[in-house]
């Protein structure tokens, strides 16, 4: 009987011993591939922010060129007019040329500016209503528009742009 028993006990530890690696190279393989799909949704992450990236960098390079033409137009805008002004044979022909884009000035803002205090008059706010009344978006724009005009043209004159 013993023998029989050592003979079975024997074989089905070896068949347990034999199945043990195989198990193992299971788990094993189950482990890579969740590994693998982790990798493999990671490098989609990186691939798509990548992506995303690349996108905003053409935005920005085509933002840029846009200012640059801008900046081209209005630098040629500036030799043009100058041009106009060398090219006037008499002297009153220059100056009245001269005075053109100032006078122009002058009169947009002196008719913004009645038509805001005739407004705040006559809508009879107190004196922080009115100011904000009068400081309006529109208004800003033209005035900081006006003043960037006329100084940084000079600067950029200078600067040689």
């Amino acid at each position: 009987m013993e023998l029989l028993s050592g003979g079975i006990l024997g074989s089905l530890l070896g068949g347990v011993f034999r199945l043990v690696p195989e198990l193992l190279k299971w788990l094993d393989r189950k482990n890579e591939r969740e590994h693998e799909l982790k990798m493999f949704e990671q490098q989609c992450q990186l691939t798509q922010l990548q992506g995303t990236l690349r996108l905003e960098e053409v935005r920005e390079a085509g933002k840029q060129a846009v200012d640059v033409g801008v900046m081209d137009a209005f630098k040629a805008s500036i030799e043009s007019q100058t041009e106009m002004v060398k090219m006037a044979s008499t002297s009153w022909m220059a100056a009245f040329s001269a005075s053109v884009r100032p006078s122009i000035t002058y009169y947009i803002l002196l008719v913004w500016s009645c038509a805001h205090m005739w407004f705040a008059i006559k809508s009879g706010l107190n004196s922080q209503d009115t100011y904000k009344l009068i400081m309006s978006p529109d208004f800003v724009a033209l005035v900081s528009g006006v003043v960037n005009y006329w100084f940084l043209d000079r600067t950029l004159s200078k600067r040689g742009l």
